[in-house]
C-alpha cells in the first residue's frame, strides 16, 4: 500500500478488523506485505498487522518481491503516475481510487496492464461508498445506458444543502465546511466541478464505451449559487444541486457538469449532505438509481479493499476472459456535443438596480433569440439598487440563451451578469 492518508488509513483498517471475513469469502487470506508513506513513523498500523517492509520509498513496495497487488492511494497525477506505472511494467497488478489520474490517462493504463497481463481496479476512484463501477462493468450490461445522472461531489452537495436549509452565504458555509474538514483549505476542485468532472468523464467511459477529455466537458461551479435562489427554486417546486449529465442524442452526447434546477418531486433532488448519488436511464431496463457515501476513510476503504479482494481472485485461476475496468474491451475517442445545441428549459436570476421598463428590455432580447418567457417571479425585496427577480424560459438551445445572456449582461441597470441554471425535469 502506497499512501497512508485518510483512505490509506481506512484501507488498513477494514484489512486488519475484517481479515476473518474477507478470507472466508475468498478462501484465502489477504496480508500486507508493505507499507509506504512520506513520514512511515507519522502513522501507527493497526493491531494485526506487521509488513515486511515500512519505507517512504515507493520504488521499495513495487520492487519486492513478495507484493503483488499494489494499492495506489497518494493521489494526483505526477508521482501516482510513476506509480502505477513501475507497477504494471513490473507485471503487478494495480488498485487505485485515484479519479484524477484515471479520468484523465485511464484506457491508456488498462492497455498498459492488459499487455503485461496485470490487472487495474478503480472503484474507489468515484463514489466511494457506492459499487457504480461494478453496476455499469457489470451489473447493468446488458442495458444499452441512454442517459446518466450524478451528485458526485460531496462537499459541493454538503455546501448547497446548508445554503438551502440554513439561508447562509456560501462563502460562510465554505468556511464552516473547511473548518469541519468536509473542505480543503483550496476548494477550488470541488467547488468549481473539477472533482465531479473528472468522476463524470470515468462514469461515461464506463456507461457509453467513450474516452473524453476532461478538459472537453462545460464545467461550472457553485460559487454564485445564493440563498435567494434557493427562495426562488422553491417557488418553482424545485432546488439547486451540483448535477453532472451525460446523455445519447444524434450523433453523439451531451455532457455537462454545472448547478441545475432539479424538481423537489425527483430522487435527485432528495440527495442532501455529503452524500452521493447516481440515476441511470436504460434503453431496456429503464430507471435505476444509486446512493451513498461518496467520501470518507472507510466508505471509500470498502471499495479498496473489494478491488483487493477481486484482483486477488482474478490473480489464483487467472481467468482468460477478465473484465476489463471500462466495461468495454476498447473506448472510442470523442468529443462531447457542443453543448450550445441542446435545448433546455432555463432559470435566469438577474439582480438589477430598478427603474421602469425592465422586463421590456430583457423581452426584447429573448425575443430577438427566438426565446419564449414561462414566468417571471419576484420576492418581496427593499434595496432596489439590488434587486433580485428571476425569469425562467420554455425549452430553448442553449446557445440562443447564451447569446441573450451576453447582450444583457452589458446592459447599465445590470449589478452583476444574470446566473443562468438548466432545469432538469425528468432527473
Amino acid at each position: 500500500m502506497i499512501g497512508l492518508g485518510n483512505v490509506g488509513g481506512g484501507t488498513l483498517s477494514i484489512l486488519a478488523e475484517n481479515s476473518a471475513e474477507i478470507a472466508r469469502k475468498l478462501g484465502f487470506g489477504l496480508r500486507v506485505v508493505a507499507v509506504c508513506s512520506r513520514n512511515p513513523a507519522a502513522h501507527a498500523l493497526p493491531a494485526g498487522l506487521a509488513p515486511a517492509l515500512i519505507t517512504s520509498d515507493w520504488r521499495e513496495v513495487v520492487a519486492h518481491p513478495d507484493v503483488e497487488i499494489v494499492a495506489e492511494l497518494v493521489g494526483g497525477t505526477t508521482v501516482a503516475a510513476e506509480i502505477v506505472e513501475a507497477a504494471l511494467d513490473a507485471g503487478k497488478s494495480v488498485v487505485t481510487a485515484n479519479k484524477e489520474l484515471v479520468a484523465l490517462r485511464g484506457p491508456e493504463l488498462w492497455q498498459r496492464a492488459e499487455a503485461r497481463g496485470a490487472a487495474l481496479a478503480m472503484e474507489a476512484s468515484v463514489c466511494g461508498g457506492i459499487p457504480i463501477h461494478a453496476v455499469l462493468r457489470e451489473g447493468i450490461a446488458g442495458d444499452r445506458v441512454e442517459a446518466l445522472f450524478g451528485i458526485l461531489n460531496g462537499t459541493s452537495n454538503y455546501i448547497l444543502t446548508e445554503i438551502e436549509q440554513r439561508g447562509a452565504s456560501f462563502g460562510d458555509v465554505l468556511a464552516e465546511a473547511q473548518r469541519l474538514g468536509y473542505a480543503e483549505a483550496d476548494p477550488a476542485a470541488d467547488v468549481d466541478g473539477y472533482d465531479a468532472r473528472s468522476k463524470l468523464v470515468l462514469l461515461t467511459a464506463l456507461a457509453f464505451g467513450v474516452r473524453l477529455a476532461p478538459s472537453s466537458v462545460p464545467t461550472e461551479g457553485i460559487r454564485r449559487i445564493s440563498p435567494i435562489d434557493f427562495a426562488y427554486a422553491r417557488q418553482l417546486g424545485s432546488t439547486i444541486r451540483l448535477l453532472c449529465a451525460a446523455r445519447r442524442d444524434a450523433g453523439g452526447l451531451f455532457v455537462s457538469v454545472r448547478p441545475s434546477l432539479l424538481p423537489l418531486k425527483t430522487i435527485m433532488a432528495g440527495v442532501r449532505g455529503a452524500y452521493n448519488a447516481v440515476w441511470v436511464r436504460g434503453a431496456f431496463g429503464a430507471d435505476t438509481f444509486y446512493y451513498g457515501r461518496g467520501a470518507g476513510p472507510l466508505p471509500t476503504g470498502v471499495a479498496v479493499v473489494s478491488d483487493l479482494m477481486r484482483v486477488a481472485r482474478e490473480l489464483r485461476p487467472a481467468p482468460a476472459h477478465r473484465v476489463p475496468p471500462f466495461a468495454a474491451r476498447t473506448l472510442e475517442d470523442a468529443e462531447p456535443l457542443p453543448i450550445g445545441r441542446q435545448v433546455r428549459p432555463w432559470y435566469l436570476r438577474f439582480r438589477i438596480k430598478d427603474r421602469p421598463g425592465i422586463i421590456r428590455d430583457l423581452s426584447t432580447i429573448l425575443a430577438r433569440h427566438d426565446i419564449s418567457i414561462d414566468a417571471v417571479l419576484q420576492l418581496p425585496e427593499q434595496d432596489k439598487q439590488d434587486l433580485p427577480f428571476v425569469i425562467t424560459l420554455e425549452a430553448a438551445p442553449e446557445a440562443a440563451v447564451r447569446a441573450a445572456l451576453e447582450e444583457m449582461a452589458a446592459l447599465e441597470f445590470m449589478v452583476e451578469p444574470p446566473l443562468a441554471l438548466p432545469i432538469e425535469k425528468a432527473v
